[in-house]
């Protein structure tokens, strides 16, 4: 073996004893006759001396050495004089007086500092994705998410189910997100796709009778990319045979409750998860993933501003659309330029401009505002009494289509939230999010589409309106969400084919098309299928949350850019033409 322990596990009760470290100098310094390292690996660090005096020859090769040489050193342990402990280091109490030194392999100057948690250009770091996850930081984070996945493990395997892999090549089924399409040799002109998820499988591990399946899944998409979004990504798999909503709604708070509480240094703010219906959500907070870590509620004006003399307010109660507000507490005193930003915000998020009130207490009247004039001094306290404001605070007005203020006033309330400081990264607040709309009406194809897959079982007491009248009806879907992140989504599934089909023809997916798209699933379902259901939680996104970061790039050991691209490796890049005639593949790139 290189090393007899590792650097971060010493301590005073070693002292006295000979030890080999291996690892990478972090951080080097010389004083006088003395060199001191920071030696570093996955464990910690430790720090080791070099004695010109008692050691010259190895104080003369340790001086050639440079940060991130990689090194094996031997020597005893020894505590440090007093006073001179780092209490910021786990092995702080000690040092150790190196007797023999070995370079084990030299190392050109890091493009960017290893042992410094400064700002670094994404590109490079991702450039160079090798160095990047040697800093401490991005350590801790793959440590992490180690941790989470083996506290989900444990957690289920303790519970009865069992971890089934599911096929990576698997068949096309272009509904949702774009599939990731791989050729095959052997079958001239056909596809597999990568899957997006395994919902298929599992559901038909469910009828294959294991009752209790998961699996960490790799899953793949071809869509745009955000920060909370990589063209592939993990998720916990999870399907339970003979079981309603809340058994899989237990079943995950509580997993989740003891991992927060257990795995991360986060704090859990709502316990129990509350539990908002899709109408709720929408109404108080604008967004179907609400972040309850504060509340700045939405509040629903139309009533009180109907008969005012404001013409946007009128206008848009006469047509059926909402007039709503969200206070922002303090803000009352924003400049101009201020209010300008909070605008430009609003315009991004669809809207054509802001009207604001802020509160006042003075003879000069309730409010400032540019629109004050048009209303009565009762409609006003009406307005003030409705959004909770008081003196000192901004209210912030949305009129428009249900879809464009929801848009808007989640957006303000996400920013308001921000400059205020109330969405603390220490804090975790879960919330359910149930009885969703079954279907979606699609205006451009004149059809239905399903609002969470098409394998959403209606509630029971909705399946007459399949026939009567759809968009009423309410799928058995049920979302989680954390601090304005979707952290998993799942339902109770169709277990019954004549249902599946109905679906099918709703969605205006032929039959033939249906049956040979899914006629697996359809035969499957006339051999005794349980009803069933499950939910799939977003690993990268959980761990990022836990993590305090800003995006899933930093959670990921080997990420793609918001391009889609491996600057590391160079990928995607082109085949070799023996390769692409190999899978009879002709490219024909775009004109421009």
């Amino acid at each position: 073996m290189l090393k007899t322990h590792n650097c971060g596990e010493l301590r005073a009760e070693h002292a006295g004893q000979q030890v080999t470290l291996a690892g990478w100098i972090h951080r080097w310094r010389e004083h006088g006759g003395l060199i001191f390292w920071d030696l570093r690996d996955r464990w910690g660090i430790t720090q080791v001396t070099i004695n010109q005096d008692t050691a010259p020859e190895i104080h003369a090769l340790a001086r050639e050495v440079r940060s991130e040489w990689v090194v094996q050193v031997t020597g005893t342990v020894v505590r440090r004089p007093a006073g001179m402990e780092n209490t910021d280091l786990a092995t702080g109490t000690i040092e150790l007086e190196v007797t023999a030194l070995r370079v084990l392999n030299r190392a050109k100057t890091p493009p960017f500092y290893i042992n410094k948690n400064n700002t670094v250009d994404e590109a490079l770091r991702m450039r160079y994705r090798y160095l990047d996850l040697r800093r401490p930081a991005m350590q801790r984070n793959l440590v992490l998410r180690h941790n989470v996945i083996r506290f989900i493990r444990n957690y289920l395997s303790d519970r009865g189910f069992i971890e089934i892999e599911t096929p990576i090549l698997f068949k096309t089924t272009p509904e949702g997100a774009r599939d990731y399409l791989v050729p095959s040799r052997l079958h001239p002109g056909k596809f597999y796709a990568l899957p997006q998820s395994p919902q298929q499988l599992k559901q038909l591990l469910m009828v294959a009778g294991y009752e209790r399946y998961f699996q960490i899944a790799r899953c793949f998409r071809d869509e745009d990319q955000r920060g909370d979004r990589q063209p592939e990504f993990t998720q916990l798999d999870l399907e339970m045979s003979f079981i309603e909503r809340e058994d899989v709604l237990d079943l995950i708070e509580g997993m989740f409750t003891r991992l927060v509480e257990e795995v991360s240094d986060r704090t859990l703010v709502t316990k129990p998860f509350p539990r908002l219906s899709y109408a709720e959500a929408m109404r108080r907070y604008g967004t179907d993933k609400p972040d309850l870590r504060y509340g700045l509620e939405i509040a629903d004006l139309g009533d009180i501003v109907a008969g005012a003399g404001f013409r946007v307010f009128a206008e848009a109660v006469a047509t059926g659309n909402p007039v709503r507000a969200i206070c922002a507490p303090g803000c009352g005193s924003y400049s101009r330029k201020q209010l300008d930003e909070l605008e430009a915000i609003t315009k991004e998020a669809g809207a054509k401009g802001l009207a604001w009130m802020a509160v006042e207490d003075g003879e000069g009247g309730p409010v400032r505002s540019p629109i004050a004039k048009f209303f009565s001094a009762e409609q006003l306290q009406a307005i003030i009494a409705r959004t909770g404001a008081r003196p000192g605070d901004l209210l912030l007005f949305a009129a428009d289509a249900e879809t464009v203020v929801c848009e808007v006033l989640d957006t303000l309330r996400r920013e308001i939230a921000h400059r205020l400081g109330l969405d603390d990264p220490k804090k975790m607040a879960f919330c359910w999010v149930i009885d969703f709309p079954l279907f979606t009406w699609n205006e451009d194809e004149s059809r239905w589409d399903p609002s969470h897959h098409l394998f959403t079982a209606p509630m029971w007491e909705d399946v007459a309106l399949l026939d009567s009248d759809p968009g009423k009806a309410r799928g058995q879907q049920y979302d989680l969400a954390c601090n304005g992140y979707e952290i998993a989504g799942g339902s109770i599934r169709i277990h019954d084919r004549a249902i599946q089909e109905k679906i099918f023809g709703l969605i205006g997916l032929d039959v033939e098309v249906a049956k040979e798209r899914f006629g697996h699933m359809l035969e499957a379902f006339e051999y005794g299928t349980p009803p069933h259901g499950g939910i799939a939680p977003g690993i990268d996104r959980l761990v990022m949350l836990l993590a305090g970061q800003p995006n899933i790039r930093e959670v990921i050991a080997f990420p793609k850019t918001q391009q889609a691209a491996d600057l590391m490796a160079g990928a995607p890049s082109e085949a070799e033409p023996s390769q692409l005639a190999e899978l009879h593949i002709r490219v024909v790139k775009p004109e421009d």
